[in-house]
């Protein structure tokens, strides 16, 4: 229901995050820019408030909650209203699909990337940032989970649980990058700029082909 989705809800509290905490946004914003694919037909999955979606140049995006998908639309994306595991597309219709800390709120994992999977053509790219479950930052958001009317919703999952869901779907790994290597606490003082690998970030970014 409407009132118990803190996304309709209370969907410009969650947004201002993005502006008390610029410097982390800016940081998680240049590790997916890092791994941009060539220019086609994009689409964010759990598009949220469009922040994202809005400055990677993405024009299309997948919202299941009204309420958060009204900020997308005032910042120019096309929303469609659908779930990651029904999504509202063709097969064989988007040349790269991206969900940017949306894992953590689908209902299943798995059927997740079998529909990406599926709305991908072949030699598409889907683009997957993600805070593991295991790292500091994850670990904090588990801490507050039953405080925090947004991360109570939530799932995280490890490194090799995103990794093994992907290639079960039939993608193939690319490259990783990673940010916020240090600790939550200093991760606002200064914008961090992505490096190779997967092993210290708290913010990490999977980029996996279609054959």
């Amino acid at each position: 229901m409407k009132d118990q989705n803190p996304f309709e809800t209370h969907y410009c509290e969650y947004d201002a995050w993005f502006d008390s905490y610029d410097k982390i946004y800016r940081s998680e914003l240049l590790a997916v820019q890092e791994l941009l694919p060539k220019n086609g037909n994009w689409v964010e999955i759990g598009v949220g408030s469009g922040r994202f979606a809005s400055k990677l140049g993405i024009k299309t995006g997948v919202e299941p909650a009204e309420g958060i998908a009204t900020l997308a639309m005032k910042r120019g994306v096309t929303v469609l209203k659908g779930r990651a595991e029904e999504l509202p597309l063709d097969d064989e219709s988007i040349d790269a699909a991206f969900l940017i800390t949306t894992l953590c709120f689908v209902d299943e994992l798995g059927r997740t990337f079998t529909e990406a999977f599926r709305v991908i053509r072949p030699g598409g790219a889907v683009i997957v940032a993600f805070i593991p479950q295991d790292s500091p930052f994850g670990e904090l958001y588990g801490r507050i989970a039953g405080e925090d009317r947004f991360y109570r919703l939530a799932t995280f999952y490890t490194k090799e649980n995103v990794f093994t869901a992907m290639t079960q779907a039939g993608f193939l790994i690319d490259r990783t990058v990673q940010t916020l290597t240090g600790s939550p606490e200093q991760a606002n003082d200064a914008v961090e700029a992505p490096t190779e690998g997967h092993a210290k970030g708290s913010f990490i970014v999977v980029r996996a082909n279609k054959p």
